[in-house]
């Protein structure tokens, strides 16, 4: 027996130590390898398996195995429930595909098995599954009938109303893509993201009308425009769409032949990581892994209702919360512009179910006085992204909210994790046991440049739980979970694909973001990398707005940059201007901006220097101007100023201590 254990504890010696040297995704075949040699000692040695079983176990934890045992006594049921949602998943992309059911046809479905049941709620307005797909039918026939054909692209520039999911979902029928575009968005940003999606037409809301007519001048005449929501005349040709879809017909819109799931449903514009926003491919498949992923992640039923007040031109709502309305036949109650104070009324008229959030949206309503209203819903989930470690718990507890559903990824990208077990702060988690089950990776970084590090192979190098990396996904082509479909721009694709990860010749989807990872596999947002950062639950192109800066102030440098304020979510824009003539126009430089950029892309912060440095290729350096932040101690002579909600004022040292104290908002 003792020439058994040394021959035991030998071999589990050498095989820890060839273990350590191997990634951590060889679990897996780490215990492949005891089994195996359970199985030859039980043969040549001619002992009980019961024998064998019990010295195998005892050497494999004393030998560091016990660490492993730990963690899936820990993460095992955590990991058989994303199992068994990944598989639900899988099988129900599969049968849409069997049965060529895209998005829009299985929402015609739900509409079929209950036309009465309540779509669309905002504020006093309702929309029933019924008119919802009449609207549609009527805009895919109004359209069709004005030549648009499968692929052509319509851009669609409007509020929050119930009016919106409808107009893509009937340009959908006819094969047709709609471009949603931002409503903050203005001048430059406006014209941009309308020519990208080179549109056949463009569709606008009455209430941007100015916004139309400030840039309606960059468009060809051959681009038609289509008023809705209340004809306003904006002093050059537009169609009143209102009427013209009254009188349209609101039966089955023509068959569209050869339609694929891979065809594009709509363009979502997100800033990336530099530049002006791209438009993100969304295809039919994507639509549907994205919403049916939420739903089966976190069990969410058919009579839930969905209290949404973020615009629908992004994919939280337009997308992940719209997905269970248009396929699990869910309602909406949606909100034009996010109240506060009127949060929980709100949920409990609306009588929801659940609610979706940003982090910014959770910390505004924790700052409400507390009122009976807090606990009398009906609300068991909220749903989204950024709730703060800090204040999870809080927000939980003081709001009797039963299940906080975080989950992290982007847009355009296949990096998509879920917070299924509701642990507080993480985004989501990568099962330890199984790690081929979504192929996301951490990629060390050079903290200065932001760069991916690679070894002496020339490949990349995955970290460790406790350091933070780069998230990437491995692309795998074909593979709806795993595939990348980009953006309209191939050379935006391009920039965002890193090759030679793990293996020469494999490639994988570059997220943009910094995370970290636990030792059980649990993901934390640390930051954004390259030239963005997020404020009020929007990305900001640094680049972008550097540009607007230059263009409207003539001047030789700015650099902008986020900055942390204590106790606000994300990063707030700050700016630093060189002026070595000491001619800078604040006040013009305001109006600039107001007129140029959306309200959460303008700076808050001006430094005014007379130089900034650059680096070997000329590229402006940005991190230690982010460490001095917006102090007036470390930035030597140069000066400061903040926006106080109207102007540009100086910004002392009493001023910057009542902006740590949380004395001044923003």
């Amino acid at each position: 027996m003792i020439v058994v254990d040394r021959v035991l504890f030998r071999s589990a010696r050498l095989l820890n130590s060839i273990w350590h040297s191997l990634p951590p995704f060889r679990t897996m075949l780490k215990l492949g390898i005891f089994g195996g040699l359970a199985a030859f000692l039980r043969g040549y040695f001619e002992l009980e398996w019961r024998t064998v079983g019990v010295v195998v176990v005892t050497v494999y934890l004393a030998t560091g195995g016990w660490r492993f045992a730990k963690i899936l006594v820990r993460t095992f049921p955590r990991d058989a429930k994303a199992l068994v949602a990944l598989v639900r998943l899988r099988l129900t992309l599969r049968r849409r595909q069997q049965n060529r059911e895209f998005v829009h046809s299985v929402f015609e479905r739900r509409a079929l098995l209950h036309p009465d049941k309540v779509a669309f709620r905002c504020e006093d307005e309702v929309w029933t599954f019924r008119q919802a797909n009449d609207f549609s039918n009527a805009v895919a026939n109004y359209f069709f009938e004005k030549g648009l054909r499968k692929g052509d692209t319509v851009a669609i520039f409007m509020e929050t109303r119930p009016e919106f999911p409808c107009f893509w979902l009937g340009l959908s029928k006819i094969g047709a893509v709609g471009a949603l575009i931002n409503f903050n968005l203005r001048q430059d940003s406006l014209v941009h993201c309308v020519k990208v999606a080179e549109p056949k037409a463009v569709i606008y809301g009455a209430e941007l009308t100015e916004a139309i007519r400030d840039v309606r001048s960059e468009f060809g005449r051959n681009i038609p425009f289509y008023c809705t929501g209340g004809y306003i005349d904006a002093g050059f040709p537009a169609v009143n769409l209102d009427p013209e879809l009254k009188s349209t017909s609101t039966l089955p819109a023509p068959v569209v032949l050869g339609r694929k799931f891979t065809d594009n449903l709509f363009y979502i514009y997100t800033s990336g990581t530099t530049g002006l926003p791209k438009a993100a491919r969304i295809t039919q498949i994507r639509f549907m892994y994205m919403a049916y992923g939420i739903r089966y992640a976190y069990n969410f039923r058919s009579d839930d209702i969905i209290y949404n007040t973020m615009p629908l031109y992004h994919s939280a709502g337009g997308i992940v919360g719209m997905g269970q309305v248009v396929l699990n036949g869910s309602t909406m109650a949606m909100r034009k512009k996010f109240s506060a104070s009127r949060f929980w009324d709100d949920c409990i008229k609306y009588q929801a179910t659940i609610v979706q959030y940003i982090g910014e949206i959770c910390r505004y309503i924790l700052a409400q006085p507390h009122k009976p209203v807090d606990t009398q819903h009906k609300v068991r989930s909220a749903l989204g992204n950024g709730l703060r470690p800090q204040i999870w718990k809080e927000f939980q507890s003081r709001y009797n909210i039963k299940q906080i559903c975080e989950f992290y990824g982007s847009t355009e990208g296949n990096s998509n994790i879920v917070n299924i077990t509701g642990k507080p702060g993480a985004v989501g988690f990568v099962s330890l046991l199984v790690p081929s089950a979504l192929p996301l990776s951490l990629l060390k970084v050079d903290e200065g440049t932001g760069e991916v590090i690679r070894g002496p192979d020339g490949l990349c190098i995955q970290c460790k739980p406790g350091e933070s990396g780069h998230m990437i996904g491995k692309i795998k082509v074909g593979n709806p979970i795993a595939n990348f479909d980009g953006y309209v721009s191939k050379q935006a694709t391009d920039k965002k694909i890193i090759y030679d990860v793990f293996r020469k010749g494999d490639q994988a989807f570059l997220s943009g973001d910094i995370l970290v990872m636990d030792q059980d596999g649990y993901m934390f947002f640390r930051d954004r990398s390259g030239d963005t950062f997020r404020w009020r639950g929007e990305n900001v192109s640094t680049s972008e707005v550097e540009g607007t800066i230059q263009k409207h102030v003539q001047l030789s440098d700015a650099v902008v940059y986020g900055v942390e304020i204590p106790g606000i979510e994300g990063r707030a824009g700050m700016v630093a201007i060189v002026d070595t003539e000491g001619t800078l126009d604040l006040v013009q430089l305001n109006q600039s901006l107001k007129s140029s950029l959306p309200p959460y892309a303008r700076p808050l912060f001006i430094r005014v220097t007379r130089e900034v440095d650059t680096t070997g290729t000329f590229k402006l350096k940005k991190v230690d101007l982010r460490k001095e932040n917006f102090d007036p101690r470390k930035v030597g002579e140069d000066k400061l100023f903040y926006m106080n909600g109207k102007e540009f004022v100086p910004l002392t040292p009493s001023i910057h201590e009542d902006i740590l104290a949380g004395k001044i908002r923003f």
